[in-house]
């Protein structure tokens, strides 16, 4: 059995909508909805939720935050966790990986960073896939920190957001 933790720290992924305001803006984690439809065969997924935020407005008192919430879930034990999941925002989640690759000595699951540019509740939203590219890799990737999205699986350090290209890129 697979035993995952899926730390939400808000972003794009799980922006909704607000029909009475015409906003569109992190309020509660929604990851739990987009879980319901995933096939997960031997696999446990724990959602710690951690902060509902844009990645914008992320301050690095928000990284330590994160960091600390990937060592207490597991991060640098034998056998806590198989892998960590951490969603966010597109816009900062490269400062958020660089940080995590540099604080979090000899990672022994894969920690795994991943959102979308689009919102899950939107039409054409790669919240979905990248969701579920995030949980397969970390099955499948040596303990590290990583972007997974669009098909590809990138490691910190070096990874950057191509605003023209709609995705990440290595440097």
């Amino acid at each position: 059995m697979r035993k995952i933790t899926l730390i939400t720290t808000g972003g794009t992924i799980e922006k909704t909508y607000d029909e009475h305001t015409g906003e569109l803006a992190n309020r509660q984690s929604i990851v739990r909805r987009m879980l319901a439809e995933l096939r997960l065969e031997e696999t446990e997924v724990n959602v710690f939720e951690l902060m509902s935020k844009d990645s914008l407005e992320m301050t690095d008192a928000d990284r330590v935050r994160i960091l600390e919430a990937a060592r207490a879930t597991g991060a640098c034990e034998e056998g806590a966790t198989t892998g960590i999941v951490v969603l966010h925002g597109t816009d900062t989640l490269p400062v958020t990986g660089e940080y995590l690759c540099e604080k979090l000595a000899g990672p022994r699951v894969p920690v795994v960073l991943t959102g979308a540019m689009r919102p899950f509740e939107m039409k054409q939203s790669d919240a979905f896939q990248n969701l579920t590219e995030a949980i397969f890799a970390t099955g499948v990737l040596p303990p590290g920190v990583y972007c997974v999205a669009h098909g590809r699986a990138l490691s910190f350090p070096g990874v950057r957001k191509d605003t023209e290209r709609g995705t990440f890129v290595k440097t």
